[in-house]
């Protein structure tokens, strides 16, 4: 039996609440709602799912209440609500956000029954607040790592990237997962940290390269043409002289033109020893490599460096993504980053597109490719050889 989702509404207007209450109830959950700041904290428990928070309140406002929802670490997601201006609720978000607290999204008052039904279904259903099974987080073991790579255990999943104009899968990004043999698939955030603490990530970016060369030649777009391989670098291997030379002599012994692969790059990770990076980029660039900067917009001193490094190609972080529907902000901050790659005679590709909505924004937009959930999870090689056989039906939206 699926236990009743507790709502917990706070407002100045008395209406508002019972408004709130009525359309909860109707959707089977169990609502509180006050105009008394003390009342809603005093009803606040850890078994809460769901707070609609007004930001204008008479004598404890809204921004103080966030506070203390942050000082008590509170895990309810969290939708704010008011009719002050859009750009002081996405204000307070981000403060919301910096406290630790999980922001959901805004509505502006005033606010119409299927918005607030909406809201509910989205952020209250039983299904959206379950969280995610993660195994207990141990420190694992140099010796278990290093046999991990002795036994080739570590493999790679792979997300289709969509020419926007067309819909033709125009690449793919490579991404490592560890198929162990008693716990399963491990993804990365639960590896990757240790690797690098000890050392072995280096090693293990050769793995992916390896593999993925090796790998990519069975993927085809139906038209005849090379998919383009996007494979992660890490900032150690930024820091190795050797490693053009040694990335595009891998290239030529698995039949891969330097010019079929792009490596994707970190904000964070070129500002860290920049002329040693930069010489290793510019002679990838002199080979054809091509090079992404990944997550952008994430970092702070970017647009100081974006005129010395030879990137081809700029990656929309999904932060962006996600928010360019709700609000304005993320939209001008995408369209801008737009611009500014095309004036720079760079590609452009946005990552995390999950929805219609999204994918329409960035076309009209002007933006080159995307990647994301909407169109495919990264998949298993074989997954992928099949998803391709009938990706057109699939993607024909992109057309259109």
């Amino acid at each position: 039996m699926k236990a009743i989702q507790k709502i917990l509404v706070i407002d100045d207007e008395s209406d508002v609440g019972e408004f709130v209450s009525a359309a909860a109830d109707a959707m089977g959950f169990k609502c509180t709602a006050t105009t008394d700041a003390k009342t809603f904290l005093e009803a606040l428990t850890p078994d809460t799912t769901l707070i609609l928070l007004d930001l204008l309140m008479p004598d404890m406002d809204g921004i103080e209440l966030l506070r203390l929802l942050g000082e008590r670490k509170c895990k309810a997601g969290i939708v704010l609500v008011s009719g002050v201006g859009k750009r002081v609720m996405e204000t307070a978000g981000q403060l919301a956000q910096v406290l630790g607290l999980n922001i959901l999204g805004h509505l502006q008052k005033p606010f119409r029954l299927a918005e607030l039904e909406e809201v509910l279904k989205q952020h209250a259903a039983p299904e959206a607040l379950q969280p995610a099974k993660q195994g207990p987080q141990i420190v694992i073991p140099k010796e278990e790592l290093q046999q991990a790579i002795e036994r080739g255990e570590f493999v790679l999943h792979y997300q289709p990237q969509i020419e926007i104009a067309t819909g033709r899968v125009i690449g793919v990004e490579a991404l490592v997962r560890w198929q162990h043999p008693e716990r399963g698939l491990i993804f990365p955030d639960n590896f990757i940290g240790r690797m690098e603490e000890l050392n072995l990530i280096d090693e293990l970016g050769w793995i992916v390269v390896n593999r993925g060369m090796s790998e990519v030649g069975q993927f085809t777009n139906g038209d005849g043409k090379a998919v383009m391989l996007s494979v992660n670098a890490s900032v150690y291997s930024l820091h190795d002289l050797k490693f053009p030379d040694t990335l595009v002599s891998l290239a030529e012994g698995h039949g891969v033109s330097p010019a079929d692969i792009t490596i994707e790059i970190t904000e964070s990770g070129l500002i860290k020893e920049l002329s040693r990076t930069l010489d290793i980029l510019t002679r990838l660039r002199m080979k054809r490599v091509k090079l992404s900067i990944d997550d952008f917009g994430t970092g702070y001193a970017m647009m100081q460096q974006l005129r010395n490094i030879p990137a081809t190609e700029l990656k929309i972080d999904k932060s962006f993504v996600q928010e360019m529907g709700n609000s304005q902000r993320y939209r001008i901050m995408a369209q801008k980053t737009i611009e500014m790659g095309h004036e720079l005679g760079m590609h452009v590709i946005a990552e995390g597109v999950e929805t219609k909505e999204q994918l329409g924004l960035l076309r009209e937009d002007g933006c080159d490719s995307v990647q994301g959930y909407y169109f495919s999870r990264p998949l298993a090689p074989k997954a992928l050889v099949s998803w391709l056989e009938t990706y057109r039906s699939k993607l024909a939206v992109c057309a259109g």
